[in-house]
């Protein structure tokens, strides 16, 4: 038994709640119920796109007002240092932590997840995920940067792994009429995460508004503004215990996403549902072993599909704010015919405001993104979704560098958004590719292994984008054009993952897996409701109230995010 299974299980009469056998779906279950279990987990551990919210209050940790620097202090010296702050180069360094660990973890367990089923791994992700944060609380505590790296980037990235991948294949077999959207819901939570969390998190420490109420403009003379103190002081930025408190609410919302987690048994389908045709479309009624998944080419071409498209996206998506300052400047703030280096340190701070909101725009599109583009995907088809998204992309990074020398806000920024979109888009795509392409019975697991993709990708985007712009800056080129050339080279990685997409055919029969099999594989999910069917679930009813109230329950969180985003991003107008 692997240590990571041994942790799912509870001592004593419990036991049995987390068994595959005890998630069965009974009559009367409604599929609607799933897909928020998934968001409840993905809107939690997507935090970890938020987290560079800490990097400026830990670089000063210890000096408070400002950082205490040791500039000749090594990385090694840094991770055990109790006098000097932390560098916001080094703190850094968890992005890398959580995406690699996410790939790996995915990668080593999927075929796991696939045994034991979603809630015992949704349960693992969420002791990972917050243990991970309590652990991270720890290290800022003593001021330890490796405590930090373990917890929060190497026992937080499990979680994120585990807790990404959890609902993938349970998706796919509830909507098998509608692969693209229920995994673009799911996978939307995750790109939302951090729409909530950052917020959130400079809430806590800080303090400040969470909420404005203002019906004056329809005629009621009401203005509430709800306001916290912030958990900092004269003596502590408040980053700890920010930690702590997220930890805790974030076990709450996770735990309740993977009990609530159902399986379909065996043999059901939604009423009056009938399976495309295998000859006319590439959605394989067949399925392939996760034993042989990786030996055909299929596998490696979505794979490269998959870290070309991520590749180009996170590049930008990490060097955002910086790309509009520099490249606008003084535009943004009336000021056109003023250079970035000549603007004054208050201009700096005043455009890096309207940048900030820039950011947060994106991050609207990069979720839109992953459920309108997934959704689409289920009408035109995954191989045209692709498509689409490289030759767009294609069209719009070659641009770029127009719509900056016209000095059109609205052309560059709407450019980005669809790039972003696209990028989102992506992640939420592929699960039903993979379905697609391998079939439905350890679609999770091989998915789980396709995110060594998104690893790799996480370190070859922003090494392009950020060396790139270095080299430019030492050849003395205007800041205004930094990024022309890295826009053509992100189109030369776009034209590559066209060819790849361009590539994939349907897998060779002699992969699929036989009868027998595949009757042994899906024994675990037979039981006496086996063969019934549904149109939104086991029995009849759609969105009932029980579901509404589910939706509700992670909209509101979701539609706090987004309140808040556009609170920022209205500055950039």
């Amino acid at each position: 038994m692997t240590t990571i299974e041994s942790a799912g299980r509870i001592s004593g009469a419990g036991a049995g709640l987390l068994d595959r056998e005890r998630t069965i779906a009974t009559a009367g279950f409604n599929r609607w119920l799933v897909p928020p279990a998934a968001l409840c987990i993905h809107l939690c551990i997507g935090m970890a796109y938020g987290f560079s919210v800490f990097w400026l209050p830990l670089s000063r940790a210890i000096g408070l007002t400002a950082p205490k620097a040791c500039p000749d202090i090594s990385l090694w010296q840094e991770l055990f240092t109790t006098s000097c702050d932390w560098k916001v180069a080094s703190m850094g360094w968890m992005y890398t932590l959580f995406f690699v660990v996410l790939g790996l973890s995915a990668a080593l367990w999927g075929g796991w997840l696939e045994r034991v089923g979603p809630r015992k791994a949704g349960f693992v992700a969420a002791c990972c995920w917050c243990g991970g944060l309590v652990l991270g609380a720890i290290g800022i505590y003593l001021h330890q940067l490796w405590i930090m790296w373990l917890g929060s980037g190497v026992i937080g990235g499990i979680g994120l792994g585990l807790g990404y991948i959890s609902p993938v294949s349970t998706l796919v077999k509830w909507f098998p009429d509608r692969r693209g959207m229920a995994t673009g819901m799911a996978i939307m939570g995750f790109g939302g995460g951090a729409m909530i969390g950052s917020p959130l998190a400079t809430l806590l420490m800080d303090g400040g508004s969470f909420l404005k109420i203002n019906l004056t403009y329809i005629g009621i003379d009401y203005v509430r503004d709800f306001t916290f103190a912030g958990l900092k002081s004269a003596t502590d930025v408040g980053a700890w215990q920010t930690f702590l408190l997220m930890g805790a609410g974030y076990l709450i919302f996770m735990m309740i996403g993977a009990f609530r987690y159902r399986l379909p048994p065996t043999g059901w389908k939604p009423e009056g549902w009938t399976p495309p045709s295998e000859k006319k479309t590439m959605i394989s009624e067949h399925h392939v072993h996760l034993n042989n998944a990786h030996k055909t080419p299929q596998f490696w071409l979505i794979w490269g599909v998959l870290c070309l498209n991520v590749s180009a996206g996170i590049g930008v998506l990490g060097m955002a704010s910086p790309i509009l300052q520099e490249v606008f400047a003084g535009k943004l703030i009336g000021l056109p015919e003023v250079g970035f280096n000549a603007l004054s340190v208050a201009q700096k701070a005043q455009i890096a405001g309207i940048a900030a909101g820039f950011a947060g725009l994106l991050s609207l599109f990069n979720i839109g993104g992953r459920f309108v583009w997934a959704s689409l995907s289920d009408y035109i088809g995954r191989k045209n979704t692709y498509y689409t998204f490289f030759i767009l992309g294609i069209v719009l990074y070659a641009l770029a560098p127009t719509f900056a020398a016209m000095g059109s806000k609205l052309l560059f920024v709407l450019g980005f958004g669809i790039i972003l979109s696209m990028y989102g888009g992506g992640f939420a795509t592929v699960p039903a590719y993979l379905a697609d392409m391998f079939g439905t019975q350890f679609v999770g697991a091989i998915h789980g292994r396709l995110l060594t993709a998104w690893s790799t990708a996480g370190i070859v985007g922003p090494v392009v984008v950020n060396y790139i712009r270095e080299f430019q800056l030492a050849a003395g080129v205007p800041r205004d054009q930094l990024y022309n050339t890295t826009m053509y080279i992100l189109c030369s990685m776009l034209i590559a993952g066209l060819i790849c997409n361009y590539l994939i055919k349907p897998v060779d029969p002699k992969w699929y897996m036989s009868e027998a099999e595949l009757a042994k594989a899906q024994a675990s999910t037979a039981g006496a409701a086996a063969g019934k069917s549904g149109s939104f679930g086991i029995g009849t009813g759609g969105l009932d109230g029980k579901a509404a109230l589910f939706w509700a329950f992670v909209a509101i969180p979701l539609a706090w995010g987004v309140y808040k985003t556009l609170e920022s991003a209205v500055r950039i107008l």
